[in-house]
C-alpha cells in the first residue's frame, strides 16, 4: 500500500464545540480507481490499528487476496487521535508551537467520521462500494454512514456498535487508570506513561479475548508454580503495544471509543439506524464479551434488510482479525 498525508489547512470543528487550526490525515491507498469509480472499498480501522490495512488484515485485503488492488481501490485512513500520522496528541499545537500531550482535546467517533468526509471530498470520492469497520472501526463506519454525504452501497460491520456499552466504558476506564497511575503520564514527553499503558493492554487482553482461548493457548503443565505461560503472555502483549504506541493516544482513542452513540443528537437509537439504506451486513463473533453479539443484533435489527451472520469463535472480540477463513466465505459476494 501506498502512504499519504492530506493537510487541511482549515479550522476542524470538534463535536465538543473546541476546534484543531489546522489537521492532518495519514491514509494509505492500494490499486486504481476504475472509470466508473464502482471499486472504492474503505477500510475503517479499529483502536491501536494503523492505515495499512495489508498489514494488520492480511489474509482478507492483500495483493492475491479477496480484496485486492488488481480489482478495487483500497483506502484506509489513520483515525484522528492516533500516532499514526494523523493528529494526535503528539501533534504540534499551532498556539504554544510544542506537542498538545494531555492538552489535546476530547475527540469524539464522530469528529473520525468528519475527518474521512473531508479526506473523501479531497479525494473526489462520492460513492463507496463497500465501506468496511470492526470495532471502533466499525463505530466510525456506522457514524460515516450517518453523514449522509458520500453514498455507500454496502456497509459491513463486524463486532461493533451503536453505542459503547457501560461494560465497555468501564474496561476503557480501568485502562485509563492504569495509564494515570503511572507518574510520568503528566511528563510533557513521548514516552510519558508506558509503563501505564504496558498495564492497559495487559486488561484490554482480557476483554479481547476469552476464557477458553487462554486455557487453550496458555496452561502450564503441574509442575509449573511460578512464571506462568500467561504471565508472560500479558507482559509481552503489553509491552508489544508500548512498543509502537504511546499512552497519549490510547487515552485519547478510548475515550473516543466510549463517546460512541449514533443518536445523541437524535431521537433514538433505533429512528437513526432506520436512516440507513446501504445494503448492510453485521457480523458477530459468538463468544465476544466487549461487544456481544446481542449489539450487533440490535443493529441489523434497526436497518432496513440488513443480514446478521455470527461466526463461532473462541477467540471473542479478537475473533473478526483472525477467523479470516470464515470471513472469506462470508465477504466473497462484496468483492
Amino acid at each position: 500500500m501506498n502512504f499519504h498525508q492530506y493537510h487541511y489547512n482549515g479550522s476542524f470543528q470538534l463535536e465538543n464545540g473546541q476546534s484543531l487550526e489546522s489537521l492532518t490525515i495519514a491514509y494509505h491507498t492500494a490499486g486504481t480507481i476504475n472509470k466508473n469509480k464502482d471499486n472504492i472499498i474503505w477500510v475503517c480501522h479499529a483502536l491501536t490499528a494503523n492505515s495499512d490495512v495489508f498489514e494488520w488484515w492480511a489474509g482478507l485485503f492483500g495483493e492475491n487476496d479477496l480484496f485486492n488492488p488488481n480489482d478495487h481501490f483500497i483506502i484506509c485512513a489513520n483515525v484522528l487521535g492516533s500516532n499514526y500520522g494523523t493528529t494526535n496528541p503528539l501533534s504540534t499545537n499551532p498556539g504554544t508551537n510544542s506537542p498538545y500531550y494531555r492538552d489535546f482535546p476530547i475527540i469524539t467517533i464522530k469528529d473520525m467520521a468528519n475527518a474521512h468526509q473531508l479526506l473523501a471530498e479531497h479525494l473526489n470520492i462520492d460513492t463507496i462500494k463497500l465501506l468496511i469497520g470492526g470495532s471502533l472501526g466499525g463505530q466510525q463506519a456506522l457514524e460515516f454512514t450517518l453523514l449522509n454525504k458520500v453514498k455507500i452501497d454496502n456497509l459491513v460491520l463486524l463486532a461493533t456498535n451503536a453505542v459503547h456499552s457501560p461494560w465497555g466504558i468501564a474496561f476503557n476506564e480501568s485502562q485509563r487508570l492504569a495509564i494515570e497511575a503511572d507518574a510520568t503520564f503528566n511528563d510533557k514527553i513521548e514516552e510519558a506513561g508506558k509503563n501505564g499503558l504496558i498495564a492497559a493492554r495487559t486488561i484490554a487482553m482480557l476483554s479481547y479475548r476469552t476464557y477458553s482461548i487462554y486455557e487453550q493457548k496458555q496452561k502450564d503443565d503441574y509442575s509449573v508454580f511460578n512464571d506462568f505461560k500467561a504471565s508472560s503472555y500479558q507482559k509481552y502483549q503489553g509491552q508489544k503495544l508500548a512498543d509502537r504506541f504511546n499512552a497519549h493516544s490510547y487515552w485519547t482513542l478510548s475515550k473516543a471509543m466510549d463517546s460512541q452513540n449514533i443518536a445523541r443528537t437524535k431521537e433514538s437509537l433505533e429512528k437513526s439506524l432506520a436512516q440507513i439504506s446501504s445494503n448492510t451486513l453485521v457480523i458477530g463473533i459468538s463468544s465476544d464479551i466487549l461487544f456481544p453479539p446481542s449489539e450487533q443484533k440490535f443493529i441489523a435489527k434497526h436497518i432496513p434488510n440488513a443480514k446478521y451472520v455470527e461466526i463461532e469463535s473462541l477467540f471473542g472480540h479478537d475473533g473478526f482479525l483472525i477467523e479470516l477463513d470464515e470471513l472469506n466465505k462470508i465477504l466473497k459476494p462484496f468483492a
